[in-house]
């Protein structure tokens, strides 16, 4: 899609949403005219910026938001039961340009109504306009993030000026600049002011967006663990940092979307819709089983994985022979109206305990991690992880064995958020995954998304900049700056 295109498409699209607190009803029977240029309304930008999301945990059926589901195949999470291309990694050679053309551009509009003085006035009607504006820039922040993290360097501080030849950052400045945003975002956030409508999350409360905002940069500044490895380097600083500002610690807190069904259905139930595509690997399903991990009674609908990467012929065959092969998550956690997870008190309690270990912190490292496997089985429902079950996944005391398990506890936490599971798996090189069997490539999980054809007819110039940075040029083989080998 041409981007400013696009662009223009998802303003005219939106022109005549409203919305009141009953946010999803009123969202639902909005009759948008795209002829029509009224004023676009925050809160409804807001609900719809916030159910999108939801899409890059892992699943969309649009196919701009399947990219998460690539990153569940490639990371181990899903396999493939019908059409294996992504799982034999076929090139993704795909095209960023919807995210800025879609959710980065209304969150942008929420910016942009509560900035300008011909409009703000009329804006605060949804919420302090201040507080509209940080929350715009998280949730803006965790697209950015998602985005470099799947193509390297993309455009960043000037993609939503309306100009097509704009730059491809390196990831290096994206990186920062987002913990930057992040940082700002929270600090200017007011518990005094008008409340935020629209807001599906938390409701408006900004004490939980100011901790999401602070544990997005938690787990970011890890992300960068092999770029600045030392204790005094930039990412155990920024991490410290938001540590000391108050991050997300029980699952209340959690960043989740509450799809409440009916017209706004779970990612996760829309899977199954018709179809049946992917199921759950027997590589989640082995680990699993392997440490008597009870998360497998609600990872999958049976303890059957799916062969992972195998020819079309090959996994036919064998799905028509186990007609019980496991679907990802048991149904009664992908129905209608199931929550889906973004980020959790389980990722940021692993993150801690591996932040102890790595030296960054004089945090208790046993104690953050066996937060975090308790915080992931209640998120869950599961109750607490038994005597036993710890016991048998405790830390073994030497420094490459705690950071094993630590690592694979967060591959666990992750399930089934492709974006982080696989970001993870690049960076730790841990669960050890056995590249697909039949690959097309070679036999190589991608470490990234090649660079779309749209990209290079539009902005050619600024892409060829960037590639002429990646070591080994714009492959799915190649690695993103953080992706230190």
């Amino acid at each position: 899609m041409n981007m400013k295109r696009g662009i223009i498409i998802s303003v005219l699209a939106l022109a005549t949403l409203v919305t009141s607190c009953s946010w999803f009803e009123d969202f639902d029977d909005t009759n948008v005219n795209p002829g029509v240029t009224n004023k676009p309304i925050p809160s409804a930008l807001l609900t719809k910026s916030e159910l999108w999301i939801g899409n890059l945990a892992g699943y969309g059926r649009d196919y701009y938001v399947t990219h998460g589901t690539i990153q569940a195949l490639y990371c181990q999470y899903f396999a493939e039961t019908q059409y294996p291309e992504a799982s034999l990694y076929a090139l993704p050679k795909i095209s960023s340009s919807a995210y800025y053309s879609r959710i980065l551009m209304d969150l942008q509009n929420i910016i942009n109504l509560n900035t300008d003085d011909a409009t703000k006035v009329e804006a605060n009607k949804y919420g302090e306009n201040v507080n509209q504006i940080a929350i715009a820039k998280i949730l803006q922040s965790y697209v950015f993030w998602f985005i470099t993290d799947t193509w390297g360097d993309v455009p960043y501080a000037t993609a939503l000026k309306g100009d097509l030849n704009v730059e491809f950052e390196t990831q290096e400045s994206i990186y920062k600049g987002i913990i930057q945003t992040l940082t700002d975002a929270a600090s200017s956030l007011q518990t005094s002011g008008s409340p935020i409508l629209g807001d599906v999350i938390y409701n408006g409360d900004v004490t939980k967006w100011k901790k999401l905002a602070n544990s997005i940069r938690v787990l970011m500044a890890l992300r960068l663990s092999k770029r600045y490895p030392g204790a005094t380097e930039y990412a155990a600083t920024e991490l410290k940092a938001a540590l000391n500002s108050g991050v997300i610690e029980s699952n209340s807190d959690n960043f989740m979307i509450p799809y409440p069904g009916g017209s706004f259905k779970c990612n996760y139930w829309l899977m199954y819709d018709g179809r049946k595509d992917y199921g759950e690997s027997a590589t989640m399903v082995s680990l699993l089983n392997g440490i008597s991990d009870p998360r497998q009674s609600v990872f999958g609908s049976s303890n059957v994985g799916v062969p992972y990467g195998r020819t079309r012929d090959y996994i036919t065959n064998w799905t028509t022979s186990n007609p019980n092969w496991a679907y990802v998550l048991n149904p009664a956690y992908r129905a209608e109206n199931s929550p889906v997870f973004i980020v959790t008190a389980a990722h940021v309690w692993l993150a801690r305990a591996e932040a102890a270990q790595l030296g960054w912190t004089a945090e208790v490292v046993n104690t953050c991690y066996e937060n975090g496997i308790t915080a992931s089985f209640n998120q869950w429902g599961l109750g607490n992880p038994s005597p036993g079950y710890l016991a048998g996944v405790a830390l073994p005391g030497d420094n490459t064995g705690n950071l094993q398990n630590i690592w694979r506890q967060q591959y666990i936490a992750f399930y089934p958020n492709g974006h982080h599971g696989w970001a993870n798996w690049r960076r730790t090189g841990y669960p050890l995954l056995t590249p697909a069997p039949d690959a097309t490539n070679g036999g190589v999980i991608p470490r990234r998304f090649m660079y779309g054809d749209t990209e290079y007819s539009l902005n050619k110039s600024a892409v060829e900049t960037a590639v002429a940075r990646i070591s080994g040029g714009d492959t799915e083989k190649s690695r993103v700056w953080w992706d230190v080998q």
